[in-house]
């Protein structure tokens, strides 16, 4: 596994690789996920016979891969060029470098966002966590008179100091009840939580350890220990994306952008094929439709 090249590798090699990464001891079906299976020879590569509910299936079934007729390869190749792209890649220009339609590299984008979500959904964050908000949504389009307000949306971003996991959520408005949630969600009772002075902060953080804060409107940004440059740093890598490779991002969509964003900072540490491991580890049980992208 560790020659595997994601770049240049084969369909075979790339079926191959899938199937040692999500069955290390043999093929499992997955729908009775049970090993009593047999390979299909003489006709489709990768397909297995499951002898206890009598159903076919491939490495891809159940994975963000299955019902799509792009090959493995190219599958591959696209989660390493996310992965390793430090501000994110375009549909255009993944369309390009796959030979693949614009439609097709927008959604299989979408499918990687989608798989790079983080597998545990409650509280994961612990001691010491930096948590800001900012305003996200790229710059506007020539001449179009939207409001800044209606253009940008509020993301809080929680950032654990010593895990380095960071964790984002996408909010209608910035208030007490909405930021307290999000802290809520993911981060364990008993840690530090370091904030800046807005006001919204400090109902909820007095159900955490301790809250130290900073004061930006001062110009104070570091008072020893206290800081949330941590966090700025990710909010720095998530504007910068978002305006230099993709422009603009809907409401919509801008969860799983925000996703694709904390994937690669969490597993920034990492070699850029140790990354697309990562995140191909994380296909199975995430199928997304064309009508619900």
């Amino acid at each position: 596994m560790s020659r595997f090249d994601p770049l240049t590798c084969t369909e075979h090699q790339a079926r191959q690789y899938l199937e040692r990464l999500h069955w290390p001891n043999g093929a499992i079906c997955p729908r009775c996920k049970k090993q009593e299976v047999i390979a299909v020879s003489g006709g489709r590569e990768g397909l297995y016979n499951c002898r206890r509910c009598l159903r076919q299936f491939t490495v891809t079934v159940g994975t963000v891969f299955e019902g799509s007729h792009i090959p493995l390869a190219k599958w591959v190749r696209a989660f390493h060029l996310l992965c390793s792209s430090k501000k994110g890649m375009s549909a255009l220009q993944l369309s390009r470098m796959l030979g693949i339609t614009y439609k097709s590299a927008w959604h299989m984008a979408h499918r990687i966002r989608h798989a790079m979500q983080p597998t545990r959904a409650k509280a994961t964050l612990r001691g010491t966590v930096e948590v800001d908000e900012t305003y996200v949504g790229g710059k506007p389009r020539f001449g179009d008179p939207t409001p800044r307000s209606e253009r940008k949306f509020p993301v809080v971003a929680l950032v654990a100091r010593e895990s380095g996991l960071s964790r984002t959520k996408v909010l209608q408005k910035v208030t007490k009840k909405t930021l307290g949630n999000a802290i809520k969600q993911h981060v364990a009772p008993g840690g530090v939580l370091m904030t800046d002075e807005l006001p919204a902060y400090e109902q909820v953080a007095s159900q955490f350890g301790r809250h130290l804060t900073v004061k930006h409107s001062a110009r104070e940004y570091a008072r020893g220990n206290a800081h949330t440059n941590t966090v700025e740093s990710f909010f720095a890598l998530l504007k910068r994306g978002i305006v230099g490779s993709y422009h603009h991002v809907s409401l919509q969509h801008l969860p799983r952008y925000c996703d694709e964003f904390s994937f690669r900072w969490d597993h920034r540490n990492l070699e850029d094929r140790d990354r697309t491991t990562a995140a191909l580890k994380r296909i199975r049980g995430k199928r997304l439709l064309y009508r619900d992208s």
